[in-house]
Order: C-alpha cells, then structure tokens, then sequence
C-alpha cells in the first residue's frame, strides 16, 4: 500500500476512536448526573418527620427560614446547599414520680403519674421540634420532657384540693393534660396519654377520706339490705294476700258461672217444652180449622151443583115448549138452542168440576178414615188382639185429662175460709162430721159412670161397674097392741 494511503487510514482510525471516547464521557457524566439527582430525592417515611436545613427559603414574613420539615412524601436535597435529618416519631413513655407536692391546703402530697408523649407533627409545633430536638437522642429528649411535666404538675397540685385530686380525677388529668401539652408544645412535643396511678399524703387525710367514704358505703348497703329485706317480706305478705283473694274471687265467680249455667239449662228445657206444647196446639188447631173449612166448601159445591142442575132442566123445558109452539120463528129457536147448549156445557162442565172435588175430598176422608182404622188396628195388634185393652190404652193416654174436666168442677169455687166444728162423735155411717164434710165436697164431683153417660157412651167393665143403691130399709110396722081381754 502506498503511504499516503497509510497516513489516511490512520488518521481514519483515531478520529473513529476520539468520537468513541468523546461519547463514552458523556454517558458516564449523564449516568453520573441521574445518579445524584436519584441520591438527592429522598421519602419520607410515616412514622418519621423529614428535616431539610440550609438554604431552604424565606418564610410567609420574608424571613430566612432555618429548616423545612415534611411528614409524609418525598422531597429533593440540593447537593452542597441544603442537608436533612430525619426525627423519629415514636411515643415515649415517661415515668414522674412527684413527691412531697404541696397543695392548696399545705398538705403535701405523692403523686406517681406515667406520661406518654412524642414529636407533634402539627405544622408549626413541628418547627419547633426542628429547632430544639434536632440532633438529640430520645433519652434526652425524655429528660427534658421530664423537667417540663414535673414543674407543670407542681404548679398544678398548687391550686387543687386534696377532694378535687382525689375525687374530682377528671379535673385534675384536664388541667395536667392543658397545662403540660400547653408547654410541651413550645419544643415541638405533643402529650399523648396521662395515667395518674394513685395519690397519697404524708398526714393520712386521704386515707381518712378513704375510710369516711367507705364505712358510709357499708351502711348505705346495710340500710338498702333492710329495706330489701322490709320490702321483700311486704310484697311477699302482699303477693299472698293477693293470691288468696284472687283464689277465693275465682271460686266464687266458678261456682256462680256454673248456677247461672243451670238455670239458663232449665230455662232453655222450660222454653224447649213450653214451645213444643205451643206448636202442638197450633197444629191441632189448624188441623180442626182446615176440616172446617173443608166442610164448608164441599157444602157450597153441592150447593152450587144442585143450582147448576136446575138451570139446566129449566133451559130444557123452555127449548121444548119453544120448539112445540114456536115453528115459524125457526131462527130464533135454533139461536136459543145453541144459548141452551152452551148453558148446559157450562152447567156440565161446573158440574164434573163439583164432583170431582167432593170425589177427591171424599177420598180424603176415606184416606184419613182408613189411615184411623190401621192406626187402631195396630194398636189392638199391640194389646194382643183385644180390642178392649186398646180401648184401656186409648182411655189411659186420655185419663188426664178426664180428670182435669172432673177437677175443673170445684176449681173456680170462691172459698175463702172453711171452719168445721167437730166433736169427735161419729155419725150413722161411723164417720166423723170432718170426714163425712169432705167426703160430701168430693161427690159434688161429677162421676166417671155420669160423664160417660152424658158422652152418650157406656163405661167400659174394667174401669168398674155402678153398684146398685142399696134399698132403702123399710121399718118394722109397729105390733098390734094385744087385746087386753
């Protein structure tokens, strides 16, 4: 190859390297850049509070702002003029054992109380913690923490009595909870929780305050036992008083319920009985109304039967003798032919209605004629064929009221007093006058051998035969007196 070619090439080759290099310095420097800017960003974490010092700006008033703090997401830290710091979050449990504080009465008093606090991330009060705990470890922040709480409770206990320490406590932890967050504040902590564990004194009082309240605790609990006790033996006296008058109401009103019940029974058997005698009666009653004027109507059909017939012969002779000496008024006989004809249809039609109703009423009759004879056939079927014991039981099923007819004879007698002297002598017949009197009230009755007499009816043998009157005794005459000679 000639040399010049030689130096071209050459000089080919180291500008392809320089260019190489040039880029290779400058993706360092701009991976270098990234790097830093990435290292400079920083996050916050949330239970920690990020503090930016330096060169961070002015303030809302134009002053220069000594630190930035951000709680929650991420802020870039310029490099040479701004540095960051971070401030844990974490509570701190502070113990406070005040001793020997003097109250307002000049009792002194222990106080053992526990604090919890921590950094506030409360924008403003955080500055503070910016300002003042920055840099410092969580035992010295405690420590001052301490001096604060203890000087604050002091003060506090101060303008307190032993009764609003010990009793009002809500009171108490509100002014140590106003008061020591109040100056925690101004070094940018914040009071988490207060727990006064107990208070004592070195005279005793609340001791004695203790003891006051609690022997009147147990007398108000004997006193609320007695009136239990009081009151539970009333309501028990009470509650079975109650149940005693309950108990007796309720038998009472069962016994009453079951004779109001009795009595609506026999009420409703009196009115059962009382309305079947009164249905009995209207149908009776009914029964005899209809045969009447069944009667009456067969009455007035043979009436009007025998009217119809002798119109009926009266138009026929009237036609004959029409007929007979009428010839030339041939027309007007056949006209009062046809008159007669119709009148006599008429008159045969009324008459075949007549007689089919009296045939009907009379098959009625027969009907209920023969329905009488079966009925007392079965009932001299069911005394053994003998038609007199049927008649027995016929008679017997009316006695009762044969003998309400033979009562119904002295019943309506206006007696209003009978006064009957009797001696005790007996009379012809052996009886006294008191016996003879009634036995003379009883025969003004009228006899059962009478009432079937005046029935027309002869009594039958079995109810007894009339004895005959016995004859009359005829006294001896007299003997004839003897001839003295």
């Amino acid at each position: 190859m000639p040399y010049p070619q030689i130096l071209l090439a050459a000089a080919d080759a180291g500008g392809n390297t320089m260019i190489l290099i040039l880029v290779c310095v400058i993706a360092l420097l701009l991976l270098t850049t990234v790097s830093l800017i990435f290292s400079r960003y920083k996050r916050c974490p949330s239970d920690k509070i990020l503090v930016i010092y330096g060169k961070v700006g002015t303030g809302s008033d134009g002053a220069s702002r000594s630190a930035k703090c951000i709680h929650g997401g991420a802020a870039f830290i310029w490099p040479v003029v701004q540095a960051f710091e971070f401030l844990d979050l974490t509570p701190m449990s502070i113990q406070v054992d005040l001793r020997n504080a003097l109250s307002r009465q000049n009792i002194r008093v222990d106080v053992p109380s526990r604090f919890t606090v921590g950094i506030s991330t409360e924008v403003g009060v955080m500055q503070n913690a910016a300002e003042r705990l920055l840099g410092l470890k969580l035992d010295e922040i405690k420590t001052i923490a301490e001096d604060i709480i203890f000087g604050q409770m002091r003060l506090i206990i101060a303008t307190m009595d032993i009764e609003e320490i010990n009793t009002d406590r809500d009171k108490f932890l509100d002014a140590v909870s106003c008061n020591v967050e109040t100056e925690l504040k101004k070094i940018g902590l914040r009071l988490i929780n207060v727990n006064v564990t107990d208070i004592t004194d070195e005279s005793g009082y609340i001791v004695a305050l203790g003891k006051e309240a609690a022997a009147k605790a147990i007398n108000d609990a004997k006193i609320s036992v007695a009136e239990a006790d009081r009151n539970g033996s009333i309501g028990s006296a009470e509650a079975e008083r109650d149940m005693r008058v309950s108990v007796s109401k309720s038998n009472s009103e069962a016994i009453k319920g079951e004779n109001e019940a009795k009595v609506q029974v026999a009420e409703s058997e009196a009115t059962r009985r009382e309305r079947e005698a009164e249905a009995l009666k209207r149908a009776t009653a009914a029964e005899n109304i209809q045969a009447a004027r069944a009667m009456e109507e067969s009455y007035e059909a043979q009436k009007a039967a025998e009217q119809a017939r002798a119109s009926f012969e009266q138009a026929k002779m009237e036609a004959d003798v029409i007929v007979k000496t009428e010839i030339e008024k041939r027309k007007k006989e056949l006209e009062a032919e046809a008159e007669a004809e119709q009148i006599r249809r008429r008159a045969k039609g009324e008459a075949d209605a007549i007689l089919m109703k009296m045939q009907a009423e009379a098959d009625g009759v027969r009907q209920m004629l023969t329905k009488q004879a079966e009925g007392f056939g079965e009932i001299v079927q069911s005394a053994g064929g003998s038609s007199d014991d049927a008649i027995r039981l016929m008679l017997a099923d009316k006695m009762e009221e044969l003998m309400k007819v033979q009562v119904q004879a002295i019943r309506d007698l206006k007696i209003d007093k009978i006064t009957v002297w009797d001696n005790g002598a007996a009379g012809a017949d052996g009886k006294s006058s008191t016996a003879g009197f009634l036995s003379g009230l009883m025969k003004s009755i009228p006899p059962m051998n009478e009432l079937f007499d005046m029935a027309g009816m002869k009594l039958p043998t079995y109810l007894g035969e009339t004895k005959d009157a016995p004859a009359p005794s005829v006294p001896d005459a007299p003997s004839a007196p003897s001839d003295p000679a």
